[in-house]
This record gives C-alpha cells, structure tokens and sequence, in this order.
C-alpha cells in the first residue's frame, strides 16, 4: 500500500482498505450477487463511515453495476443515486437492496409463483434457446412470466425504461434467484473466463432439465435467499434515506447532483460486460428488449470497433497519449487498427464520462476512483495516471492516492498474455480526489481577508 506524501494530508481520514473482493465477501447475502465489480462492500462501508458526509447527502455511482455503493450507502442512512447501462446490473442492484422484514414473505411468494408458472412450447426467436432445448427454455420462460405476472404487473408501455421502473426490490431478487439457477444449469457452456457462458455452437446439444428439476432449483434458491436475508442485521435507514438504481450513460450524467462519488470505471482489460450478462438480459428479454451486441457497444471497454472512430485528445494528458502511440506502433497483429480504435473508444469514452460526474459533483465533494492498470501486449497501461490526468482537466484535483498489488487480475486469465509478460498481476489504486470551491479553482476569484 503506498500514499503519495507529496499530496499533503487532505482526505487521509477517509478509511481506505484494500478494495479486492475475496472469498469472505462473497458469502451470506452477498453470495448472491457474484457480478465481477470493482470493489467489496467492505470496502464501499469503511470509505463511506469515514467521509463525514451531511445528513442528506447524496451518494453517486455512476458506473453501479451490481450495487455495491448504493447498497452500502443506503444502509448507512445516505441517499445513493447508481446507474448503469446494463439492464441486468439495474435488476441485480434493486435485488441487493431488498429489506430484511421481507425475508419471510420470499416462500410464501414463491409458491405462487410456482403455481402460476405454465409450462407452453418455446417461440423460435427465444433467446434462451442459445443454451437450453425447447421444454426446457420453456419451463424457465414459464417462471419469468409467472414472476413478471405476480410481482411486476401489466406491462403494455412499449418503451424499455417505465418497464424496468416497475421492477421493484423483490421482484427483482426473484429475478435474481431465475438468474442464478440458469447460470447453474447452464455450467457446462462456462468458458475459461469466469465471467463468460458462451452460446451453444451449431449441431451442440442444448441443457436438458425437467420442470420439477428446474422448479426445485429455483425453490431452493429463494429459500437460501430468505434463510441469508433473515440473518442478515436489520439496520434502519435514515428518514432522508433515499435510494436509485436506473439505467443511465456515464458520458451523459445531467440530472444528478452528488456530495460524494464512490465508483470504479470499467477496466481496459477488454471484458465485454454485456456480454458476459447474456444469460440474464435473454432472461429478462420481455422487459428489455436489448441486444447484447449492441449494448457492447455503448459500454465502456467494448471490444467492438467504434462505427465513428474518435480523435486522440491533449487533455487526455502525456500518459494516454504515450500508450496509444506505443498501441499503433505494436508489431503484432491488428495493433495499429482493431486494438488502437477500440483503445480509442474507450478514452474517449472515459474521458466524457469524467467530464460528466466532474459536473454532477459539488463543490468541495470528493470522488473515489477504483482504478486498475493492465498491459497490452507488453505496453504497461498506465490506467490510475491516465485517469489522474483526464480528472485534472475538469478541475478535480488528486489529494490522495493508495495502491495495492494483485497477485492475479481478470486481464491474467489470458494465456495468450503470458507470451509477453510473466506477471500476471495488477496494481489496483484508491484515487481521491477533490472538486476545489470556485474561490480555490485557478480562474476563481478568492475571498478577501476581513
């Protein structure tokens, strides 16, 4: 761990842990939002605890995924604004935040659902197919439809977000329980990336399971659910508690207003995270109607050629502009082409989003960064200094930074990468920083002494 003593002591009394997610962190309630995210929830409460935040303030995500900010801030009384572009993350961070006193009406509930499921042969264009046969797509279908119909409600507005709006806290774990025993069943299509089920290949045959194989697997799913809700401390929210999972573009954050940012950008390690959700977005497809190609694209880090190639910026500072040039003159294949412009869709992208929440960030806020560097080939990218560099244009000054080595990061699953490097670890950096006053910025008039 290392604090650059050059930035003085503003903010050190924030409490700043490793953030790695571990094996402690995924169990009990917790256990059930296995998403890839950038930090733990230990984490998000020690750094939250310690902010010394106002009765009233709001806490901003605005990269939420799985909901490990406003979870902890929510429960800690403050208001907590999270959004993301994936609709299946806005269905497991509604899931996250269920109430403990709802914990004994999860199987009652699920019996319902249950009965209400019927079983009818699967359309053609179901998109669960990509994994399961006919009957089976259609048991899983059933139970979606049974939860849409009982916890949901009419859903004839056409648009996709007043849908997703409908989806309420326990409608949404009870989405999260379907999510969970399809990625179970599943199992076999898992790839080496443990974010990754690929689709069944032509000819391949599909997951078999019978209805009261899949009935009981989501049944012992919910009640594990209830047991771990139920054990979990109850702790009252403030009054002024209020909490937001939607759906929203980081690049486009007009309509919130933040005291304190806790967050962590999506890693230049080229995971697809719509991808990687396919399963859960063809579970939630009456819904959503989204394609997880396109929504690849829109994402952060996609691994798709932008169909407009962004501009090498100067404000996105020396160290980005060093690595993209080292990216194009790689000698290996594709570098000056596929890997440059998708590098230079995600800075541009990157660096649009850190305008945004500069903007959406008050006066005198901080914003905490969850950063992690990563390699191309054998170009070390710079990641926590490139964002340090883009945040200093838009007036957010690093007032503190903490670094902590990983042993194994996501890019290492890779083995392709070992053929540059023999490391296959990751610095993950804690970056604060702070939005001066008008009277601290450059430009700013300051206040006359009395």
């Amino acid at each position: 761990m290392r604090s650059d003593s050059r930035l003085g002591p503003t903010l050190n009394f924030l409490d700043v842990s490793n953030p790695k997610r571990n094996h402690r962190s995924q169990s009990g309630w917790e256990g059930f939002f296995p998403y890839y995210a950038g930090y733990s929830e230990t984490f998000a409460r020690r750094v939250l605890s310690s902010a010394k935040l106002p009765a009233g303030a709001t806490v901003f995500d605005p990269w939420n995924g799985s909901g490990t900010t406003t979870f902890a801030a929510a429960h800690l009384g403050f208001a907590a604004v999270g959004l993301d572009l994936n609709p299946a993350m806005i269905a497991v961070a509604r899931a996250r935040l269920l109430a403990s006193s709802e914990a004994d009406s999860l199987k009652p509930l699920c019996q319902t659902v249950i009965r209400g499921a019927r079983s009818t042969a699967a359309l053609g264009d179901e998109p669960l197919l990509s994994w399961f046969e006919v009957q089976t797509a259609a048991t899983i279908r059933s139970l979606e439809k049974s939860i849409r119909s009982k916890l949901v409600g009419d859903l004839t507005i056409t648009t996709v977000g007043p849908k997703l709006d409908r989806l309420s806290s326990v409608a949404a774990a009870f989405y999260c329980a379907l999510f969970a025993v399809c990625r179970d069943l599943a199992r076999p299509f898992q790839t080496s990336n443990p974010t990754w089920l690929r689709g069944a290949r032509t000819g391949e045959a599909r997951i078999s399971a019978s209805v009261s194989e899949v009935h009981a697997r989501f049944r012992a799913q919910i009640a594990s659910m209830a047991h771990e809700l139920s054990c979990r401390d109850s702790e009252k929210r403030s009054e002024f508690a209020h909490t937001e999972c939607k759906l929203g573009d980081s690049t486009k954050v007009d309509t919130v207003t933040a005291d304190f940012i806790l967050t962590s950008p999506p890693y230049c390690t080229r995971i697809d995270y719509a991808a990687a959700t396919r399963i859960e977005l063809a579970v939630l497809s009456p819904l959503v109607n989204v394609n997880h190609v396109e929504l690849g694209r829109q994402m952060i880090g996609s691994t798709r050629v932008p169909v407009h190639t962004p501009a090498v910026q100067d404000r996105w500072g020396d160290a980005c502009n060093a690595f993209l040039k080292r990216v194009h003159a790689h000698p290996s294949k594709a570098s000056s082409g596929y890997y440059y412009k998708t590098h230079l869709d995600y800075f541009d992208k990157l660096d649009r989003s850190i305008a945004s929440i500069a903007t959406a960030l008050r006066s005198k806020g901080a914003a905490i960064l969850v950063v992690q560097d990563s390699h191309y080939k054998d170009v070390h990218n710079d990641l926590p200094k490139i964002v340090t560099e883009i945040a200093a244009a838009y007036g957010l000054a690093l007032e503190r930074r903490e670094d902590f080595f990983l042993k194994r990061s996501m890019a290492g699953i890779n083995p392709g990468s070992r053929a540059y490097r023999t490391t296959t670890g990751a610095v993950e950096s804690v970056l604060c920083f702070r939005k001066p006053s008008r009277m601290e910025q450059p430009n700013g008039k300051r206040r006359r002494a009395n």
